[in-house]
């Protein structure tokens, strides 16, 4: 199998490694509650991927045929990498929540009259 064939998993890996150092740096997900952040990451994981499950025993999910994805699946219709996309996204969705949250309530304490 070519190299080629494994770019968008090594893209997806980078980003993975990229927003572990910024959840590490700011002390987001995982640094700030490593098993909260397992639980979490885990259920939206499996969420997402019953959601593609679904999707594709309905017919409205197909896997595409792509020159930088290796090939290798999962379930019918369903690729490796989708597995680490969906990590990825929730990953990314719960730092941007952490992040959010403490600059909203940072924000919030210092409007905050004396």
């Amino acid at each position: 199998m070519p190299l080629v064939n494994f770019l968008y998993l090594a893209a997806l890996l980078v980003s993975l490694t990229g927003m572990v150092m910024l959840d590490r740096k700011f002390t987001l997900f995982f640094w700030a509650d490593a098993l909260r952040a397992s639980i979490v990451l885990t259920v939206g994981v499996v969420f997402f991927l019953i959601w593609d499950v679904t999707g594709i025993a309905a017919g409205v999910f197909f896997r595409g045929e792509g020159p930088y994805m290796t090939g290798l699946l999962i379930g019918p219709e369903l690729p490796i990498e989708e597995v680490f996309f969906l990590t990825l996204l929730s990953y990314m969705t719960m730092n941007v929540f952490a992040a959010l949250s403490r600059a909203l309530t940072s924000q919030a304490g210092k409007k905050a009259p004396r």
